[in-house]
């Protein structure tokens, strides 16, 4: 089902100025990043804005700045400086389409969680001129429900979302991520031959740079610790390779700046891929860039285990499909997309 963006309505009324606020951290409340609460409290205002006002120092926490990322403990005392926001208005509806794709999308649930086979193209949030995301459609189709995204996945991205469905849920995962307790592994097509077998990318990343007024991820010596895990699964050709990757580490755009980093871009990504090997594969039925979370595991604090797992959307099986049958054709050497068509076996992740 196409993604329906509803684009963002022009105000009626002008900003007003907030007086300076200060609330004290709740023990539901405790776990959340900085930047998160802020943005919660402050609704109407841009993401974007919360940032700088956070990074500026005019955010306080117990009387001292803190960065964004900042977990907040029980009785922290929080200060929020006079801010510019709209008027409260009555808040839209996402589209009737948007609601049935998150509702078809839901694969899991339990007490706790709410586990989704997120469609690309639609992204977890809403923000950067979209009303509505994966999190606020969620929140529509159930109102009488605290939810809130457990992590994020890039918008053109496929895959395993988890949702927990209370606080303390969304804590103690918050926790075993930070400690590295819970293993993501993505599946994605990359250009070339993968000669590097099993191979571990221990790059730092810089995630606060623009071009443009982009965000743009980079390798960077200055960056935070980055650390990925790739394998070949299938080869196709010298042309390109079908990997899977285990995160070490969650920065913003991991995969894709690894990769790139390592000369075997992800195919399909507009950012930071090659746009010709994009090109030379739109042939085989490439539409979107071919990165998908296909499974998600850890073992609960208070014990038993949990996974999630699912399978290459249609589009994405295709493709490979197609590179099978056309690349044996070619003898293992350029892409082809002429010929007749045969299918070939898709591979399938340990």
């Amino acid at each position: 089902m196409p993604y329906v963006e509803d684009p963002l309505e022009e105000p009626d009324a002008r900003p007003i100025r907030t007086e300076v606020q200060h609330f004290e951290v709740s023990a539901e409340e405790a776990g959340q990043r900085l930047d998160n609460y802020v943005h919660r409290l402050l609704a109407g205002v841009p993401r974007s804005r919360v940032y700088r006002v956070i990074r500026k120092g005019e955010v306080r926490v117990n009387g001292r700045r803190a960065g964004p990322e900042t977990r907040l403990k029980p009785h922290d005392r929080i200060r929020i400086p006079p801010v510019r926001v709209l008027p409260h208005t009555e808040p839209g509806k996402p589209s009737p389409q948007l609601c049935a794709s998150i509702a078809k999308a839901i694969v899991y649930e339990d007490a706790r969680l709410l586990g989704l086979d997120k469609p690309a193209g639609i992204a977890v949030h809403g923000g950067s001129g979209l009303s509505f995301g994966v999190i606020e459609t969620l929140r529509t189709l159930r109102p009488d429900e605290s939810l809130e995204l457990v992590h994020r996945l890039d918008r053109d991205t496929s895959g395993c979302l988890l949702i927990a469905r209370d606080a303390a849920t969304l804590r103690g995962l918050h926790a075993l991520m930070r400690e590295g307790g819970v293993e993501k592994r993505y599946l994605a097509l990359v250009r070339g031959k993968w000669e590097l077998g099993a191979k571990r990318i221990d790059i730092p990343l810089r995630t606060d740079t623009r071009v443009g007024g982009e965000r743009t991820v980079r390798a960077a010596s200055s960056g935070k610790p980055s650390v990925s895990e790739f394998r070949p699964v299938q080869f196709f050709g010298r042309a390109a390779t079908l990997v899977e990757v285990r995160l070490r580490t969650g920065r913003t755009h991991q995969i894709r700046v690894h990769a790139q980093h390592a000369a075997h871009p992800v195919a399909g990504d507009d950012k930071y891929g090659d746009p010709a090997f994009n090109e030379e594969l739109r042939p085989f039925g490439l539409g979107r860039m071919f990165l998908h979370a296909h499974s998600l595991s850890f073992a609960w604090p208070q014990g038993g285990e949990f996974s999630l797992s699912t399978p290459l959307p249609p589009e994405l099986a295709h493709v490979l499909d197609e590179l099978g049958a056309r690349t044996e054709r070619a003898g293992g050497g350029k892409l082809r997309a002429d010929g007749n068509q045969r299918r070939a076996a898709r591979p399938r992740a340990r």
